[in-house]
Order: C-alpha cells, then structure tokens, then sequence
C-alpha cells in the first residue's frame, strides 16, 4: 500500500511543494527569520524519506519535475539584471573586483582547511566548485576527476547556509549597501543566496544574478589554470 502511494509522481511533487510551503508559512506566522524554508525542507525531506525506508528513486519521480524547471526559471534573474543595467555599469569595476575576490577567497579557504583536516586530494577537487550554480558545478567536478556527488552536496550546503546566515552576518559586519549585499550572496551562495537577494531588493537581485555568472566562469578558468600548472 505505501509503496502503491509513494511510486508515483504526485508523491514528490506534493511533498516538496507541501513542506516548503508549509515552512513559509511557519515563518510569516513566528516572523523568525531562522525557519529557512529551503533549509528546514530539505532536511524534513531527507528525514521523512529514511524513517518511512521510501526509495529515493520514488521521491524523484515527482520532485524531477520541479527539478527540470530550475533551467528556464533561472531566466527569470536576467530581469532584475535588465532593468538594474545602469548601476551595473557604473559600479562595474567594484562588481568584477568584488566577484574575483571571492573566488579567489573561496578557492583558498578549501585548500587551506583540506591541509588542516587532512583532506586527499579527491575531496579538495571535490569541494572546490561549492560556490557556483549546480549544472557547471559538476561539470567542473567532472573535468578535475571528483566525485560528482561530493560536489552537488558541497553546493546545496552552501547555498543553504548562505541564504540562512545573509542576513545576520550583514548586520553583525554592517553591511547596508545593496550591492555589496548582492556581491556576496551571488557570489558565494550562487543560486540559493539570489533568491534570498531578490527578497531583499530588485538591486540586491540583479547583482546577485550578474555575480553567479561571472563567478561561475571565474572559477571554471581558475580550476583550469590549476590543472595546466600542475595544481590538479
């Protein structure tokens, strides 16, 4: 009978949408900016699933779906990015500074702490792409010979935590301006921290969305640079 209900595509499709929303929900309802609908669903998700020994090929059966449309919605930033086009342009040098500043401090903080936990070399490769969007992110794993599910972990970690901590760590650093805040969301939190930018303005998004971009291309010609010298 469980199976019969789970082994179908309405079951991921109404349990993803029903705990995200559900989430949100909790959320307007406490007003704690803590309860991280991406966050607290995905974990009730992994939970639900292992208790109640669902196979995982059932869940996405249904939640591919929503999966399969993360492609087209991410058309959607360009927007923002649009009609934002001005101020880009005048700040541009801050914003491409800002961009390669991150990727190189995110290249450096995973080589670092993989010497100080002893980390072989197939995790370091491994967790270097953790700050671009998914689809190039393993792309990237596959050309440096990691392990591609390392790598899609390592992201959707970073993008959770980067969208949940955002907010606090701009008001305990004091960061105000939007395109700062879009800087480093996109930057480092790829596509996960720009929909949490977008909530926080249409400048914060438009940055955000131009610095997933940029930092993606970055950071893929920085990984080939690495292996030409030898680094990988």
């Amino acid at each position: 009978m469980t199976e019969a209900l789970t082994n179908t595509h309405l079951f991921g499709i109404l349990l993803t949408l029903g705990l995200y929303f559900g989430c949100i929900w909790l959320r307007k309802r406490h007003k704690k900016n803590w309860i991280n609908p991406l966050l607290i669903s995905a974990f009730a998700i992994i939970i639900f699933l292992t208790q109640l020994n669902i196979p995982y090929e059932h869940y996405t059966k249904g939640a591919g779906f929503i999966h399969a449309f993360l492609g087209p919605v991410t058309v959607v930033l360009a927007l923002p990015l649009y009609r934002q086009r001005k101020l880009l342009v005048q700040h541009k040098y801050s914003i491409i500074g800002g961009i390669i500043s991150g990727v190189a401090a995110s290249f450096i903080s995973v080589i670092i702490l993989s010497r100080i936990f002893h980390l072989n070399d197939v995790l370091e490769r491994s967790l270097i792409p953790h700050s671009v969007t998914t689809p190039i992110g393993i792309a990237l794993s596959n050309s440096l010979n990691a392990v591609e599910g390392i790598t899609v972990i390592s992201i959707i970690i970073t993008g959770l935590l980067g969208a949940a901590i955002a907010k606090i760590l701009y008001k305990i650093l004091k960061i105000t301006h939007p395109i700062a805040k879009g800087l480093t969301l996109g930057t480092a939190a790829h596509v996960l921290g720009t929909t949490k930018a977008i909530e926080m303005g249409e400048t914060e998004g438009a940055v955000s969305s131009l610095a997933i971009g940029v930092a993606a291309i970055t950071t893929v010609i920085s990984a080939t640079i690495l292996q030409i010298v030898g680094w990988y």
